[in-house]
């Protein structure tokens, strides 16, 4: 391309991470919660952090799911997203999205009576889980803490 080895590098490499973050992004969009979802899901994200914290140190749950868990704690942790912070609404709603889909993985396999013993929010914020997760109703899980 340019005739420098290390400059034709430089833009193969990214040319590369343009590529798999513009694949990532649109991941994120074939996986985002639909209609008025994903603004439940910003509202509720807080309780959503308690929860995914306490589910990662129950050590009942199977290990695949604490590891996956503790990936996302991980990734929620570091100042580098997939769309920055500061990018207004699509900043926080790539965490949104990302928690999400990995609520709902946890959802399929610990079950969701699992994940209401440890819901530190409010009934309707349980609700609003379930509409996130695509996963049972409130009533299924019993509505007792």
């Amino acid at each position: 391309m340019t005739g420098s080895f290390w400059w034709d590098l430089a833009i193969g490499v990214m040319g590369a991470l343009l590529l798999a973050w513009l694949a990532l992004v649109l991941v994120l969009a074939a996986l985002r919660p639909r209609g008025g979802l994903l603004r439940e899901a910003l509202r509720v994200l807080p309780d959503v952090l308690r929860l995914v914290r306490r589910l990662a140190a129950d050590s009942t749950l199977p290990r695949g799911i604490r590891i996956r868990l503790g990936l996302l704690l991980a990734y929620l942790a570091m100042p580098i997203d997939v769309i920055p912070d500061f990018i207004p609404v699509l900043g926080y709603a790539d965490d949104a999205i990302i928690v999400t889909a990995v609520l709902r993985s946890v959802v399929r396999r610990a079950g969701l009576p699992a994940v209401r013993a440890h819901w530190p929010g409010t009934e309707d914020g349980f609700v609003a889980l379930t509409r996130l997760t695509g996963l049972g109703t409130a009533t299924d899980s019993g509505q007792s803490k």
